[in-house]
């Protein structure tokens, strides 16, 4: 049993996203080692009431230390603005806090709220070391923000600009690369922009969940499609929505009193999604839901039909706990939600013309609507393909077995 020092900027075991992410690696890897997990200060309540509150044998192979800047270099940190800065100024200065600690170790793991732009510092440790999952989220095509605002575009052409600029001039972020032992890579196009050819690095993404149980027979007797993220341009809630609306017009009869669209979610375009709702004449048959605890979104999927996500990003852990309860997947074929679904259990339509994408969106979902038979076998493909990719021991094998080859 190795000793494994993991770092994860994000924990919190009642949540999910990127906080529940870094809680279950941090489990994942203790199953079959030892680890020290540094993670931030304001972490540690929930932390300790999850473990006061759920006890575990496993947890005997976990210790956790905290650590922050002082106030003074991260007051002007509030919430998400300012993350992304205070993220890597927290990996600049946290070598430093581990080699005051003296602490023994056999290999060093940067593990979540990573990406294939923003270096990491832990090389420093002399110790062998591991990157990721990390992630890459695309430049979105501008045609898919042409009815939001300017600002919008503006930030989507200044954040690539600002990627653009880590990957072919960062110091820091090429010695990241090169000091890896190994690197997970969240899609197949982290390797492709890091040029990672002669490195050892392996496909995995950083997405998974647990298993919330699956029973085909407690789908409810709408047929609901069911969206969930926050209300912002990157989630692609315009295409949702119009398709939505087009494959209304598409059914030979209306009103269709067993279908609905559900969308689960905040955010600042919650007005103007209402709107565009209202805009399209459906508003009988959507129903926006404001973001609420997890369990109460997972009894939303138990009840569902469809999952419907045309996100422009390059991950989704919503996608992974659709899946989990079978849910078919439609989506865009991009690096995110394209790479993470096949054939058998969703449907990744084109992503150049947007137009062209609305289309294929509609008739994904009319396709879906009128062929029981297709869909629940899809329903069991998504499932089995959960249980083959995207659940959480699926990646601490993963884990184990790198660490074993170091």
């Amino acid at each position: 049993m190795k000793v494994i020092l993991a770092t994860a900027y994000a924990v919190n075991p009642s949540k999910g996203s990127e906080d529940g992410m870094g809680w279950n690696f941090i489990y994942q890897i203790a199953r079959f080692n030892k680890v020290i997990a540094v993670t931030r200060e304001n972490n540690q309540p929930a932390i300790k009431l999850y473990m006061d509150k759920n006890p575990d044998a496993v947890y005997q192979n976990i210790t956790f230390l905290y650590f922050d800047l002082p106030y003074w270099m991260r007051f002007w940190k509030k919430g998400e603005r300012g993350a992304m800065l205070y993220f890597y100024l927290w990996q600049r200065f946290l070598p430093n806090f581990i080699k005051t600690r003296n602490l023994k170790f056999d290999i060093v793991h940067n593990v979540n709220f990573h990406n294939d732009w923003t270096p990491s510092f832990l090389w420093k440790l002399n110790k062998p070391f591991v990157w990721g999952p990390i992630g890459h989220h695309p430049y979105i095509p501008k045609q898919y923000l042409r009815s939001y605002k300017k600002s919008y575009v503006f930030k989507n052409y200044l954040t690539y600009l600002v990627k653009l600029l880590f990957w072919n001039f960062s110091f820091s972020l090429q010695k990241t690369k090169n000091k890896a032992a190994h690197i997970f890579c969240m899609n197949k196009q982290v390797p492709v922009t890091l040029k990672l050819k002669n490195k050892q690095y392996s496909i995995t993404p950083s997405v998974a969940t647990q298993d919330f149980g699956f029973n085909i027979e407690e789908k409810g007797s709408k047929f609901t499609f069911i969206s969930a993220g926050r209300l912002v341009p990157l989630k692609g809630f315009d295409l949702t929505i119009k398709a939505f609306a087009n494959f209304l017009r598409l059914q030979p009869e209306l009103p269709l009193a067993n279908c609905e669209l559900v969308i689960v979610g905040s955010g600042p375009e919650r007005d103007d999604y209402k709107a565009l709702v209202k805009n399209e004449n459906i508003e009988s048959y959507v129903r926006f839901i404001s973001w609420i605890d997890r369990d109460d979104l997972m009894m939303l999927f138990k009840n569902s039909s469809a999952f419907v996500f045309p996100s422009h990003e390059g991950a989704g852990m919503v996608v992974a706990e659709a899946l989990s309860f079978g849910l078919p997947v439609l989506c865009v074929d991009n690096c995110g939600p394209g790479e993470f679904i096949n054939e058998s259990c969703g449907i990744a339509v084109s992503y150049d013309n947007y137009d062209q994408t609305v289309k294929e969106l509609s008739a994904a979902m009319d396709k879906l609507f009128n062929s029981p038979v297709l869909t629940k076998q899809m329903s069991y493909n998504a499932r089995k393909h959960f249980e083959n990719h995207f659940h959480w021991d699926v990646r601490g094998e993963a884990f184990k077995k790198v660490y074993q080859s170091i």
